[in-house]
C-alpha cells in the first residue's frame, strides 16, 4: 500500500479538479466567484489537470449548423448566478453578436458557437490547469495524527513527475466511447467522437459507400453529415429500430432536468428512481430532434422519386458481422425480423454507440477504492452534494478528504448527472460544500437548510427550490 505522510512546508490545495470539460470548468467558476466576495482567510485554492493538450468539448462532432439541444440560458453559470461575466451573454456581448443573436430567434446555438463559448470561459483560468497531463495516482496523505485529511495526485506532465496535495478531489473525467464487444477502432472503422477528426480525410478520395450504426442523436447527425459531404456516396443507417425515434423536448417532459428534479430523485425509493429513468429515458438516450429526423426523411424521399438512392435505412437490423479487409469493409447486416443477411461492401463504417461509464475510482490508490461506501447493491455511496461517502482504509485509519464525482451520478442524482443541463447548479453545490467542509451525513450539501434542495450557503448560488 502506498503509504504518504503529510509532513509540514508541503503545500496543500484546498481542491484539485481531475479533467477539465464543461462540469469542472463551471466549478472552477463557482468557486472564482466565492472567492471574489470571500474575506482572504476563506478563499479557496483550487487547480485542474487536464489530458488534452488544450481545452476541447466533443471537438469530433462540431458540425457546421449543429444546434446544440439546450436552451443557452442552461450555459455555466445562468441558472447559478444570472449576474454571472461567465454567461452566454455576456461571451455575446464581449463577441460583439448580443443584438445579432437576439435576432437570429432561436434558444438554441450552434454547437460550434457553443463550444467557442466554453474556450471563451476557459481561457480565464489557464493559470489554473495543467494541460497535456496524465493523472496516473491518487493516493492518501497520512497525518501525523492518524488519519487521511488529504490526498496526493501524482501525474504526468512536461516530461516530468508532479505531485500534488489537496484536501479535496473532484473526478470529471468523462464518459468513454463505447463500441460492441469485438469491433476495434481503425483507419476505416471509427466511433462518431472522430467523425470530424477522420472524415475530411477521405474528400477527394471518391468513397463510394459508407455506413452508421446508431439510432441516436450523434448517429443521425453522422448519417447526414456523410450524406452531404459525400454526394456521389451511398450511406447506410443500420439500426435495430424500426424508424429513428423524436425526443421528448415537451415543456412538462424537460422538467426532468429542472435542479429541483435532482432533489426528488435523489430522494426516493429506488423503485421509483428506476421507474423515473424508464419514462423519461426518451428525452436523451438513443432519441433525435424530429427536425432532423424530418430531413432525412425528406432526402430520402426525394432520392426515391428522383430514382437515385443514395440514402438507405436497414431498420430492425444488427450488424451481425465485420470484417476489414484491406481497403474496405465487410459488414453483414442481418434482419431482426426473418435473419435474413445482406453483405455491405463500404469504405468506412462509423459506429455511433454512445459512451459508457467507466469505474469513476480507477485512479485512486492507497487502499481509497476500498474506502469508499457502496449501497447495498454494490453502487458507489453518493452523498446529495456529489460527495462519495468514505469509511475507513483497511488499517482502521479514518478517511476525512473529499472525493466528489461529477459525471457517474445516475443512479443517485438522475438523468442530468453527466448532462450540461444541471450544470451551474451542480458546480455550485460541490463549491459549496468544499466551502462548507463537506457532507454533514444528512444527505444534503452542508449547509443547506432541509427545505431548501439545491445550492449550498456560496455567494451567487440561487436557491431555487423545487
Amino acid at each position: 500500500m502506498v503509504n504518504v505522510t503529510a509532513r509540514p512546508g508541503h503545500e496543500v490545495l484546498d481542491v484539485i479538479g481531475v479533467g477539465f470539460g464543461p462540469s469542472n470548468l463551471g466549478l472552477a467558476i463557482a468557486l472564482e466567484e466565492h472567492n471574489a466576495t470571500a474575506a482572504p482567510e476563506d478563499r479557496i485554492t483550487a487547480r485542474f489537470v487536464e489530458r488534452q493538450e488544450k481545452f476541447g468539448w466533443h471537438r469530433g462532432m462540431l458540425i457546421e449548423d449543429a444546434t446544440m439541444q439546450v436552451s443557452f440560458l442552461k450555459d455555466l453559470v445562468t441558472i447559478r448566478n444570472p449576474n454571472s461575466s461567465f454567461s452566454f451573454l455576456s461571451y455575446l456581448k464581449e463577441r460583439d453578436r448580443l443584438v445579432d443573436f437576439i435576432n437570429y430567434g432561436s434558444n438554441f446555438p450552434t454547437r460550434l458557437e457553443f463550444h467557442d463559448y466554453l474556450e471563451w470561459a476557459a481561457s480565464r483560468f489557464t493559470d489554473r490547469v495543467d494541460y497535456g497531463s496524465e493523472v496516473e495516482e491518487i493516493v492518501p496523505v497520512r497525518s501525523e495524527g492518524g488519519s487521511v485529511e488529504q490526498v496526493e495526485v501524482v501525474y504526468r506532465h512536461g516530461g516530468g513527475t508532479v505531485r500534488r496535495r489537496a484536501r479535496n478531489v473532484v473526478l470529471a473525467t468523462g464518459l468513454t466511447a463505447a463500441l460492441p464487444r469485438g469491433i476495434t477502432a481503425g483507419a476505416r472503422i471509427w466511433h462518431n467522437k472522430d467523425l470530424l477528426h477522420r472524415a475530411p480525410h477521405l474528400v477527394g478520395t471518391a468513397p463510394k459507400r459508407m455506413a452508421v450504426i446508431g439510432a441516436g442523436q450523434s448517429a443521425a447527425e453522422t448519417v447526414e453529415y456523410l450524406h452531404r459531404t459525400f454526394p456521389d456516396a451511398e450511406v447506410y443507417a443500420v439500426f435495430a429500430r424500426y424508424g429513428y425515434s423524436p425526443a421528448d423536448d415537451s415543456s412538462f417532459a424537460n422538467r426532468i432536468f429542472d435542479p429541483g428534479a435532482v432533489d426528488d430523485f435523489y430522494t426516493a425509493p429506488d423503485g421509483v428512481k428506476e421507474m423515473i429513468l424508464g419514462y423519461h429515458a426518451n428525452t436523451n438516450y438513443s432519441v433525435v430532434d424530429p427536425e432532423l429526423i424530418d430531413g432525412l426523411y425528406r432526402t430520402h424521399y426525394h432520392e426515391r422519386v428522383a430514382g437515385k438512392e443514395r440514402l438507405k435505412f436497414c431498420n430492425v437490423s444488427r450488424v451481425a458481422d465485420v470484417v476489414e479487409v484491406d481497403d474496405r469493409v465487410e459488414l453483414a447486416v442481418e434482419s431482426l425480423i426473418d435473419g435474413e443477411r445482406e453483405v455491405i461492401t463500404a469504405d468506412v463504417v462509423v459506429y455511433a454507440t454512445g459512451y459508457r461509464a467507466g469505474d469513476p475510482l480507477w485512479l485512486l490508490g492507497g487502499g481509497l477504492p476500498e474506502a469508499c461506501g457502496r449501497d447495498v447493491a454494490g453502487r458507489l455511496d453518493v452523498r446529495r452534494d456529489y460527495r462519495v461517502g468514505t469509511e475507513a482504509l483497511a488499517d482502521g485509519t479514518p478517511v476525512t478528504a473529499g472525493i466528489y464525482l461529477q459525471g457517474p451520478t445516475e443512479h443517485t442524482h438522475g438523468i442530468s448527472s453527466t448532462l450540461l443541463s444541471n450544470v451551474a447548479v451542480r458546480s455550485g453545490e460541490i463549491a459549496g460544500s468544499i466551502v462548507t467542509g463537506g457532507d454533514s451525513g444528512s444527505g444534503r450539501p452542508a449547509g443547506v437548510p432541509a427545505t431548501d434542495g439545491v445550492a449550498a450557503e456560496l455567494p451567487g448560488v440561487a436557491h431555487t427550490g423545487r
